[in-house]
């Protein structure tokens, strides 16, 4: 019993040593971090903006990489890549910029705000080139902003149109035996229409037809207007399929020649007065970043309130708008004396009808002790809209989807598939008539299937209230604007639902102006987490997230993902926008 004794206490002091070692050992690599000399940009420097990284709404800490290769650990947000490129546009050593666009990930909205910095930036004397061996048309969105644009002899562009497909799943259901009991408001609130129709019904093909049209147009006037082309030749060379190689683009102007990647380099040095291409200094948005502090001057401040994800109810949850942490970070703000204004920038397609009222709440007590000014990114849809409703004004992108003032939820009746399909049957006992309501064990009843939809009448009675008051329209114009319909930000702004199409950049100017501030700093919330805490996190996300797919596979991980967020939203109402879009434009 002694040897006993004397092995787990020196195995447990061993591991004790090993926990304190390697706790220090992470404090050291951090340190390392932060203590990095700035970098000195040199001099005839030329950015490159890669538009195949996705520009995020908040700055991620990115602990893993930081480890692996230091120089790359960070990219600059998509308001920081905005300021990064209209501070080069002053900087004497900035010459130019040069965009890899072959890929783009990045959503409309941001991409509409990455292009106006471009083109301000084009505006100066220095140079900006787009370059990709192929470039697909969410590319060309971006690059068409550049003076000049190149592509490989046998790459090309493409030029297709825009199109949009959803996934349907009645057909899985009724072969399954599953009925999804459905109860909605709004004609226009295509959410739940995966589970009730095997295709689009006609309310949402119009909507669908609408914004999609809206996005294509705003696509082709930016390409007419910046390359000198007609509107209706270039939707003719789409709808003809003319361009199918990079001579095609080429004789259509589309770029202004086909050249490897070599001779583009060429070309920039030539432009730098350099005789080697090998000279030029190159020069990432996440190095330049390094070396540009990008604060405000002035002893304002503005708080910028990252709302991403969907909307949920409770804490602590990852990439969503959680009903808890923003109540108590709304309450801090509200509180801080030294905020003067706050910006709201919202980039989510909804999710919970309660956590969007309390968050909404909490924004309507703000804004009486200071103004309260909302930036639409990509979606701020359903819930997302339902969060900015009540500011003091309203900012969105041409591109940016929104409206979508609808309510549903859903309840599944498993009963035929447990019993029929899997010989699995459901007995017990209750106090009262309701008291196992919802059930997914069997169908509802009349009168519950009555409670359900009241439930959901309510609410989006409420919704369309919060609008009303907050846009200052009677309530009969905003139901008929709204019936879970989705806008484009450009239309958004003649019906009323938006007050400017502006950039986060003009929201925030607005705030402070409502503020009377002459100067003023800028501060994010939520704030970002530590090193340390990042290293954790991440360790633990991708050790969880990486043990599921070991388990079921990758491809049934997607599948995992997906019937995850069906599960999320059943028997809660909702007012977000569908989840299951396969091909957006």
């Amino acid at each position: 019993m002694k040897n006993f004794f004397v092995s787990f206490f020196a195995s447990l002091l061993a591991f004790f040593v090993f926990c304190l070692i390697g706790f220090f050992l992470l404090i050291g690599i951090a340190a390392t971090f932060s203590s990095e000399e700035p970098k000195v940009v040199a001099s005839n420097s030329v950015l490159v903006l890669d538009l195949s990284n996705e520009f995020l709404e908040q700055v991620q800490n990115d602990p893993i990489s930081e480890i692996v290769n230091k120089r790359n650990g960070k990219s600059p947000s998509l308001s920081e890549l905005v300021r990064l490129i209209a501070h080069a546009k002053k900087d004497d050593a900035i010459k130019g910029i040069y965009i890899k666009c072959q890929q783009n990930p990045n959503g409309y909205a941001a991409s509409e705000e990455i292009r106006k910095a471009l083109l301000d930036f084009s505006s100066s004397k220095k140079f900006v080139i787009a370059y990709g061996e192929t470039i697909t048309q969410k590319a060309y969105m971006v690059a068409n902003a550049a003076n000049a644009i190149y592509t490989h002899p046998q790459g090309g562009i493409e030029w297709n149109g825009f199109s949009y497909e959803s996934l349907f799943l009645k057909g899985l259901l009724d072969k399954l035996e599953i009925e999804p009991q459905v109860f909605y408001a709004g004609k226009f609130k295509s959410a739940t229409e995966p589970f009730r129709y095997t295709q689009m019904s006609e309310a949402n093909k119009l909507q669908t037809n609408v914004w999609i049209s809206g996005l294509y147009d705003q696509f082709i006037s930016n390409t007419a207007r910046q390359r000198n082309l007609n509107v209706d030749s270039l939707k003719y060379l789409a709808n003809q399929g003319s361009i199918q190689t990079a001579f095609d683009a080429s004789k259509h102007g589309l770029v202004d020649g086909l050249l490897y990647d070599d001779q583009v380099k060429k070309m920039i040095a030539k432009k730098l007065r350099q005789d080697d291409q090998q000279d030029i200094a190159f020069l990432s948005m996440g190095d330049y970043a390094s070396t540009v502090a990008l604060r405000g001057t002035g002893s304002g401040k503005v708080a910028v309130v990252y709302a991403n994800g969907d909307v949920v109810m409770g804490k602590n949850q990852q990439d969503a708008i959680a009903s808890d942490d923003f109540r108590v970070l709304l309450q801090k703000i509200r509180k801080d004396e030294s905020i003067d204004a706050v910006v709201l920038r919202v980039n989510s397609p909804g999710g919970s009808a309660l956590a969007s009222d309390i968050i909404w709440r909490e924004i309507d007590l703000l804004k009486k002790e200071k103004p309260v000014v909302v930036s639409m990114g990509d979606l701020a849809a359903s819930g997302g809209y339902y969060i900015a409703c009540g500011a003091d004004s309203i900012f969105a992108n041409a591109g940016t989807i929104t409206g979508s003032i609808g309510v549903f939820t859903v309840i599944p009746n498993v009963k035929g598939l447990m019993n029929n399909k899997l010989g699995i049957s459901f007995d017990g006992v209750k106090t009262g008539q309701f008291a196992d309501m919802p059930s997914t064990t069997r169908p509802l009843n009349a009168a519950e299937q009555k409670f359900m939809q009241s439930g959901v009448d309510s609410i989006y009675h409420t919704f369309k209230s919060r609008v009303s008051v907050g846009r200052k329209k009677s309530m009969e114009y905003i139901d008929s604007i709204a019936q879970g319909r989705v806008w484009i930000g450009a239309d958004a702004i003649k019906i009323g639902l938006v007050d400017r199409i502006g950039t986060l950049d003009d929201a925030i100017a607005s705030a402070a102006k409502m503020a009377k501030l002459k100067g003023y700093g800028i501060k994010a919330y939520p704030e970002s987490k530590s090193f340390l805490e990042s290293f954790m996190e991440e360790y633990k996300e991708t050790a969880k997230v990486k043990a599921i797919k070991e388990e079921i596979g990758a491809s049934q991980f997607q599948v995992f993902k997906q019937m995850k967020s069906i599960q999320q939203m059943m028997g809660v109402p909702q007012t977000r926008l569908p989840i299951f879009v396969v091909n957006q434009p």
